[in-house]
């Protein structure tokens, strides 16, 4: 008979089987779309599971969020060591940071890994929904507020608003590699991105990158 922590742990393992399976469900068909019955069956598991742990098929999709939320966390993680102190960074430190955030961001939009969830974005971005806002409220959130934060510190300009336009300037050059990922693979020609792919994309978003914050320390000089 199984001991209570390798029951535990079968129940965990689950309990994450489902979560994945329902992310691709919603991903596919939308919360109204989407069957708990046949989530449920695909996990190997009985309706009244979902009705317990999660109260009915809303439950379940914010708990799919939340699933989001932490597996991006984890995914981004590196870029964001713990106790960094983004007030004590030098300019370059700050440009540096800023590289490897988007680095990081562009291995996880590059990979297969995330599709479904990356669909399961798409759709709440598209029409907005408490999901979103768990989503966001994870290192999704996190992470733009400290590239505005990087930003401002890389360039010398106290311009938030400046700062987030640059933001979604910067991530935008990378979601086209989820978001318009068969547009971006019929160009390059290529059955999927793979490290050689991905190496090149990021050197020259990297550059790119770098231009963009070079613009703006020379319109701050030419302001002064």
């Amino acid at each position: 008979m199984p001991c209570s922590f390798e029951r535990t742990i079968g129940a965990t393992m689950l309990q994450h089987r489902l979560l994945e399976i329902a992310i691709a469900e919603f991903a596919a068909k939308g919360l109204e779309g989407a069957s708990t019955r046949g989530i449920a069956a695909a996990a190997g598991t009985a309706m009244s599971s979902i009705t317990y742990h999660y109260g009915g098929k809303e439950g379940l999709y914010l708990a799919a969020a939340d699933y989001i939320a932490l597996q991006l966390g984890e995914e981004m993680a590196p870029a964001f060591p713990e106790n960094a102190l983004l007030e004590a960074l030098t300019p370059d430190d700050a440009r540096s940071r800023i590289h490897a955030i988007v680095r990081q961001f562009i291995e996880a939009m590059s990979g297969e890994k995330s599709t479904a969830a990356s669909l399961f974005i798409m759709r709440e971005q598209m029409a907005p929904t408490e999901a979103f806002e768990r989503i966001y409220g994870g290192l999704m959130g996190k992470m733009l507020e400290t590239l505005c934060e990087l930003v401002c510190t890389a360039t010398g300009r106290d311009d938030r608003d400046t700062a987030r336009i640059v933001v979604i300037t910067l991530i935008g050059q990378v979601i086209v590699l989820r978001a318009s990922r068969a547009t971006v693979l019929k160009l390059l020609k290529r059955a999927t991105i793979d490290a050689a792919a991905t190496a090149t994309l990021a050197a020259r978003i990297a550059a790119n990158t770098d231009a963009i914050l070079d613009r703006l320390i020379a319109e701050r000089q030419d302001i002064s």
